[in-house]
């Protein structure tokens, strides 16, 4: 189903509540929006935020669903409180936030941004709890628990405990041939998901003692033409996951399996993120050029739009073991 009032301009984030069926999606045109899904899959635009002075890379929510976090290309994260529709700034780099996560643990958010750097802020506080320094600009982040997985420009993967938030437990190179686009961590944070502008995604394990389960496999491609895996998620309740590429493809796979479970119906443009809902019974996913081929680019005249796919049980419920195709 379209969502009707989505970003004038390219879709960067889509996240939804952790409490209710409240979509947020973040864009290049300065906008933090947030939409009211209803049980017939209407999504109803509930609020809007105009806070921002350039183009807002990144969004989380607060673990009561309260309030909306948000950073961008104007170096700040902003608090957005529903209730109030008030905004106050958090947090502060010397460059553009790509990425945040709430570590719920700790009741503090991280960024993660260009200028090198992971900070983790309490959000009552002007000054940052502790800095992470980073190999290179943070490209990707998720995290699951204790676990924290950042993917950096030129390859470089590392793994936090949070426990010990600002000294990796793990520094490494992806297993992957070309720069990294987007990571997932397992739910059960004993590994993590790299996929790469290059149409392939690595399974990969924490421990050494688990690293004869990696392996990589081939998707988004099409003939000889490859494109980026532009998102993953994984599914709430069965630990599959869905890959969405710059092909207008996204799939459901199971890595325990190996196999894809369901190819879904293309669209006409990149998908540029997508993300399940607190249940997974919605996958919201935006169909909307991504800007990875510059602004000369046909593309870059498509609509933005925002789709909500509700989600059959037997499209991500996990099968016996077939193949993925192995390493390659």
């Amino acid at each position: 189903m379209l969502v009707q009032s989505s970003p004038q301009d390219g879709i960067t984030s889509l996240k939804w509540s952790p409490t209710g069926n409240f979509l947020v999606a973040t864009g290049w045109d300065n906008k933090v929006l947030c939409y009211d899904v209803q049980p017939n899959g209407q999504a109803l635009p509930k609020a809007a935020m105009e806070a921002h002075e350039a183009p807002v890379m990144a969004s989380v929510w607060s673990p009561d669903g309260s309030a909306v976090f948000s950073g961008g290309c104007d170096n700040q994260a902003k608090k957005w409180d529903l209730g109030s529709n008030q905004t106050t700034q958090v947090a502060q780099h010397d460059g553009p936030i790509r990425h945040m996560a709430w570590i719920q643990q700790h009741n503090i958010l991280c960024t993660g941004s260009w200028d090198k750097t992971l900070k983790y802020w309490d959000a009552r506080q002007p000054n940052p709890v502790s800095v992470a320094q980073l190999p290179e600009r943070c490209y990707a982040l998720d995290v699951k628990q204790n676990l924290l997985v950042c993917g950096t420009a030129e390859r470089h993967i590392l793994v936090y405990n949070m426990q010990n938030p600002t000294q990796p437990y793990k520094q490494l190179y992806s297993p992957l041939k070309y720069q990294t686009r987007c990571i997932a961590a397992f739910p059960d944070q004993s590994g993590y998901l790299v996929g790469s502008i290059e149409g392939r995604v690595a399974v990969q394990h924490v421990e050494d003692n688990m690293k004869s389960a990696n392996f990589t496999f081939k998707c988004h491609r099409e003939q000889n033409d490859i494109y980026a895996v532009n998102s993953i998620s994984f599914h709430p309740t069965f630990g599959t996951f869905v890959t969405a590429g710059a092909d207008g493809n996204y799939n459901f796979w199971d890595k325990d399996s190996k196999q894809r479970l369901k190819a879904m119906q293309k669209v006409s443009c990149p998908i540029s993120c997508g993300d399940f809902n607190r249940d997974g019974t919605i996958y919201a996913y935006a169909a909307s050029y991504e800007w990875s081929k510059g602004g000369d680019n046909p593309m870059a005249n498509q609509p933005n739009n925002i789709y909500l796919h509700s989600v059959a049980e037997t499209e991500v419920k996990p099968r016996q073991k077939s193949s993925l195709g192995g390493r390659r």
